[in-house]
């Protein structure tokens, strides 16, 4: 017999996966705009953004009736408790993706650096840890979520790469100082996009397993 709780539960699942579609669409936009050259598309990322808030604002009131009047037992109160983390991650991810789209307006007013082709690599990694990390969450697979914490070092390691790379290019090349610093701001926001991810990853585990790994815990990357 299914209780009531477990279907607010699936609700609110259902709200989470929404939300990450959006940061999914917002990181996709902010993207092809650089790429194409389309500034009108940051605007749809600064109105993505706000359809996340107001999300997150949905998702936390729902977290809270539902602990206010089910007295969620252990394992519904970690996954509720998942869920709330889960939430700010997000909204968090579509700030990230807005300050991209910030730079990106003045970086499409400079001169290019080819270094910034990199960032199509590191966007389309991020996406995928996006996303995998909430099919992890949906499907409750703790093995897909362990995934996801490695996929972190690619993206730790390509923003390592154009930190270096520019900061070569740009003693070689003072006129590249602005673009260079957009191109290095840009990838430290994807980072953190990834992040943040790995953050929606260790929640998953937790909210299965009862086991917190952050900070080097139980699960070794």
């Amino acid at each position: 017999m299914e209780r009531a709780i477990d279907a607010q539960l699936d609700e609110l699942k259902k709200h989470i996966l929404m939300m990450g579609g959006h940061v999914e669409k917002a990181l996709h936009e902010v993207i092809l705009a650089l790429l194409k050259k389309e500034e009108h598309r940051f605007q749809d990322v600064h109105k993505i953004e706000d359809q996340i808030n107001e999300d997150q604002v949905r998702v936390d009131n729902f977290c809270i009736q539902i602990l206010a009047k089910r007295s969620p037992v252990a394992k519904d109160l970690r996954m509720i408790m998942s869920i709330i983390k889960i939430n700010t991650d997000l909204e968090r991810m579509g700030d990230q993706a807005a300050n991209i789209a910030f730079t990106a307006q003045d970086y499409l007013k400079r001169s290019p650096v080819p270094q910034a082709q990199i960032l199509v690599k590191m966007s389309e990694v991020v996406r995928k840890m996006v996303k995998e990390s909430l099919d992890s969450f949906v499907r409750g697979d703790v093995e897909l979520a362990k995934k996801i914490l490695l996929m972190d070092d690619e993206v730790d390691t390509n923003k390592n790469q154009v930190f270096n790379d520019l900061t070569e290019h740009m003693k070689k090349n003072s006129q590249d100082i602005e673009a260079s610093l957009d191109v290095i701001l840009m990838a430290r926001n994807l980072e953190r996009l990834g992040d943040h991810a790995t953050n929606i990853a260790e929640d998953v585990i937790y909210a299965i397993t009862g086991q917190d790994i952050r900070h080097g815990g139980i699960y070794d990357r």
